[in-house]
């Protein structure tokens, strides 16, 4: 794929995507770090796969050189929003989850329709297109899953970390954006 041609908009948002999928990687290694509940740790492990998959697919059309330079902050971002719910326990992990794809789900999606129909881009376009219409396939059932392994609605506490985690997300995508 000839990764020099894409529109200056297109690097910055391929930029956050890298730095997103590394903080993915990392909240799910936060969670296992901590988390002793079987169905928690195989839910992590599932989705540490998948994570680490699309930080890689991603790697590939984005050279290290258009990478965030803050990669150090979004490991240990990454990190802490995972391990701190996997000390409080699984709802809380599955909350934070929800919280997380709900965000990705949308930041996929603004880039998808920035990009416009498939049939319309060139081929290394296109390629990209694809390739975040199957990341955010999987974040959705990523949302999903945690949605249903949440098993109640969030209290009090649970919807202000939820709201805590939505805000740093957009926040670190706004600062990947240009670092």
């Amino acid at each position: 794929m000839a990764i020099s041609t894409y529109p200056k908009w297109l690097y910055d948002d391929l930029r956050t995507d890298h730095a997103g999928e590394t903080g993915a990687v990392w909240i799910y290694r936060g969670i296992l770090s901590v988390s002793h509940d079987s169905a928690v740790c195989a839910f992590a492990k599932r989705h540490l796969e998948t994570e680490t998959r699309h930080l890689r697919e991603i790697e590939g059309v984005l050279e290290p050189a258009r990478r965030s330079r803050l990669l150090p902050v979004w490991r240990v971002a990454g990190f802490i929003t995972g391990a701190l719910p996997a000390l409080i326990g699984p709802r809380s992990v599955f909350h934070t989850i929800e919280a997380v794809e709900t965000f990705v789900d949308r930041h996929y999606e603004a880039q998808i329709q920035r990009l416009g129909p498939i049939e319309t881009l060139d081929k290394d376009l296109a390629e990209v297109r694809a390739l975040l219409v199957d990341c955010q396939a999987d974040e959705v059932a990523h949302l999903h899953e945690a949605g249903s392994l949440a098993s109640e609605a969030p209290g009090p506490v649970a919807r202000i970390w939820r709201a805590m985690v939505a805000r740093g997300s957009y926040i670190a995508v706004e600062c990947a954006r240009y670092i």
